[in-house]
């Protein structure tokens, strides 16, 4: 396991990498940037590529020995058990689209357990960032998740109710949708972000990848909250996601069950 002292120092670097990398894309937000769609059905720009360039340069340059995968750039394995995990643009659909949800995404695995995690808004202003053991902050202050404790007040979150219902995972969001007090689609990692600064309490996803889950799991627990898969198993490496504030999470787990 890593020191304090050297985590803290890979946190400090994988803020600045985000918001550096927050900046490339905000040349391109608003602007008409074409883009095209890959073989998953999601779309893809200049500006994830120059991102992700980006964040490879500088952990390259910083941290030679390391592995790093990305989600537009592909994996390259490192001499350590360290492994940088990256998302440059997640929400890309809400970049092309003109809305300011997106985010960048920057994970830290140290042989195979993610330590760290950042979750940057560009567009928004806002930084999410935690490491084991040194908690969860939002723009330099602490973040917690909020202290609702009955389903019937929880603002849930969910990504994408139609990929909710193609994966089967259908029947189960009505059971939890119909008990919680408000649903809304703020989605991708901004839900995230909301849950683990007090803003919301439910998030479900039903469609994950590794660099879309390793940077959210030690904010979202940093701060006081479960990340689990749809079964209740805590890993960055399921298809899927189910995120409270940790007081909610049995009663999450029992309508998602049946």
């Amino acid at each position: 396991m890593l020191q304090e002292k050297e985590l803290v120092r890979i946190l400090d670097f994988a803020v600045e990498s985000a918001q550096l990398a927050g900046a490339v894309t905000l040349g391109y937000f608003n602007a008409g940037v074409p883009h095209v769609m890959k073989t998953d059905n999601t779309p893809v720009t200049v500006a994830d590529r120059e991102a992700e360039q980006l964040l490879r340069r500088r952990i390259e340059a910083t941290f030679p020995d390391h592995g790093i995968v990305g989600e537009e750039l592909g994996e390259k394995r490192g001499r350590v058990p360290a492994r940088w995990i990256l998302d440059p643009i997640d929400g890309t659909m809400s970049f092309i689209s003109g809305v300011p949800l997106y985010s960048v995404l920057i994970g830290f695995e140290w042989d195979g357990e993610v330590l760290a995690g950042v979750i940057h808004l560009p567009a928004l202003h806002e930084t999410v960032y935690a490491a084991r053991g040194l908690g969860c902050r939002w723009n330099g202050r602490p973040a917690r998740v909020s202290e609702v404790s009955d389903v019937a007040h929880a603002r849930l979150l969910v990504t994408s109710t139609k990929l909710t219902y193609e994966h089967g995972r259908g029947p189960a969001y009505e059971r939890l949708r119909a008990a919680c007090y408000v649903d809304r689609g703020w989605s991708d990692a901004y839900a995230y972000a909301l849950l683990a600064t007090g803003r919301a309490e439910i998030v479900l996803d039903s469609r994950m990848a590794l660099w879309d889950t390793a940077a959210v799991l030690p904010v979202v627990t940093e701060a006081g909250g479960t990340l689990t898969d749809w079964s209740g198993r805590a890993t960055h490496t399921a298809p899927e996601a189910v995120a409270t504030n940790g007081r909610l999470f049995d009663a999450v787990m029992g309508h998602l069950r049946g």
